[in-house]
């Protein structure tokens, strides 16, 4: 693919997985639909499997530009994006997690790179963003997951955890996503660099919050996400 002469984008798909966040996924509907981006706009929110009243306040904002998918039962957050790729149409897709953490006004810094041809694959980085407020253990693990990304992929990244993450339809439409939980995202990286495509990083905000806030990932799934990192660096990659 020739990055000096990028393809013309018209559309762009937001999946937002969610699960019991009642508390914002009003809100995150509401910043989505404030941003000024140069394309049409699908929203495709998962409900995976709530149960704290998220289903009804959904039921409220479903529109013509919010789609809205349902699992009966809760299934993780790479189940839940993997149903929202199933239904996007975008030329391009992002994740957008419903929790806050991350802010829609930076879609444009995401964008900008591929609209300029620089890449086809752009993630958000909290690690040279204007803020971070992070705990020091996930902070470290984080940073422990990148180095161990770049050993393994001769990649350069600082934030492969982000869930920050914009593709080109094009890139991914061939890759199988296997993982249902928060080990999408050494997943989805892993593939798509084995495939040659490299990812570009823009600086993002982040306002972290705590599990007494409603975080749900814990250092488990830190495990999980070395564990894919190392099979995906070493299976064939016939999918």
């Amino acid at each position: 693919m020739n990055l000096a002469d990028p393809p013309e984008y018209r559309s762009l798909s937001v999946i937002v997985p969610v699960f019991n966040e009642r508390a914002t996924v009003a809100e995150i509907i509401r910043r989505i639909r404030a941003v000024d981006v140069p394309f049409e706009v699908e929203v495709i929110a998962v409900d995976d499997g709530s149960s704290d009243g998220t289903d009804k306040v959904l039921a409220t904002l479903g529109d013509s530009t919010v789609r809205v998918l349902t699992h009966p039962v809760n299934r993780g957050k790479g189940a839940a994006i993997r149903t929202g790729l199933a239904a996007a149409r975008g030329d391009l897709v992002l994740v957008q997690d419903a929790d806050l953490e991350y802010d829609p006004q930076d879609w444009p810094k995401l964008i900008d790179p591929i609209l300029r041809g620089k890449a086809r694959v752009v993630y958000g980085s909290r690690f040279t963003g204007g803020r971070l407020n992070m705990l020091p253990l996930h902070w470290i693990g984080n940073r422990f997951l990148s180095l161990v990304t770049n050993v393994l992929y001769s990649s350069t990244l600082s934030d492969m955890e982000t869930c920050y993450k914009l593709f080109d339809r094009r890139i991914i439409e061939g890759i199988t996503i296997e993982s249902d939980r928060f080990d999408f995202e050494p997943e989805i990286t892993a593939k798509v660099l084995r495939r040659g495509h490299r990812i570009y990083e823009v600086p993002i905000s982040y306002a972290g919050r705590e599990v007494t806030e409603g975080k749900k990932i814990t250092w488990r799934d830190g495990f999980s996400a070395l564990r894919a990192l190392v099979k995906y660096r070493f299976v064939r990659m016939d999918r």
